[in-house]
């Protein structure tokens, strides 16, 4: 589902974000992403999302060279991969419904078969008694449900995460992981980059962990709490 071969991301400014990364993910996995701030996972994320180019190495999605993507291909590649923000990215001055409905209406959906698969991610979320309110009637929680629900109203093979439950309390964090498990568990590909290592130990499921660019850890959990602020040369010395 998705391969970094040897992949390194430098800005112009100088900063290299990512350095010689390799990972692979199989289809249907549920993976976590940690590292300190700064270590490079939303850098990491964007090189998925297509939103930035590697300077070195090559990026795989679903089989797909990104590196090879044309311009005009990239909507349609963005289709098949959902994306859930620790903000939200709420359109405040539409409804639940269309808030949701916005992935479909740009992918020329017809009416019907909008309604009936906004309905259906809604009900997904526990949301469909609530999809004529504003965003801002929401609580915390039940907007990030709003941004869950929007990410796969259009069924992406793969579903990623940054930061979901960064500004929710720990019972709140707990159902939001839940509804992630839940798509897991119907095939979607899940990763999450995350600093909530205590849900992460918790959950005992495969944890990539960046430290100044590097890959430094790739396996089941071990190496997050401990490990997660630490260089691959400081790893290395004490283990």
């Amino acid at each position: 589902m998705i391969r970094f071969d040897n992949v390194s991301k430098r800005y112009e400014t100088g900063y290299e974000a990512l350095s010689r990364v390799n990972f692979d993910i199989s289809p249907g996995e549920f993976v976590f992403l940690t590292g300190h701030s700064g270590a490079g996972k939303s850098t990491l994320l964007k090189l998925i999302m297509h939103m930035e180019k590697p300077s070195h190495g090559q990026v795989f999605v679903n089989a797909q060279n990104l590196n090879r993507l044309k311009q005009s291909q990239v909507p349609h590649f963005r289709r098949n991969v959902g994306v859930v923000f620790q903000n939200h990215q709420l359109l405040f001055d539409r409804s639940v419904f269309d808030n949701v409905a916005l992935p479909l209406i740009i992918a020329g959906h017809q009416h019907t078969e909008l309604a009936r698969r906004v309905r259906a991610a809604l009900d997904k979320v526990g949301l469909l008694g609530k999809e004529h309110l504003n965003p801002i009637m929401l609580s915390g929680g039940e907007q990030q449900r709003v941004g869950i629900a929007r990410a796969v109203v259009n069924k992406p093979a793969l579903l990623l995460a940054d930061e979901p439950t960064g500004n929710l309390d720990p019972a709140l964090s707990a159902e939001i992981m839940e509804l992630f498990h839940q798509f897991n568990g119907v095939g979607v590909t899940v990763l999450i980059a995350t600093h909530d290592l205590p849900l992460v130990e918790r959950l005992q499921k495969r944890v990539l962990t960046l430290g100044e660019g590097q890959l430094i850890h790739d396996g089941p959990k071990g190496a997050t709490i401990a490990n997660a602020g630490m260089t691959g040369e400081q790893i290395l010395a004490d283990s």
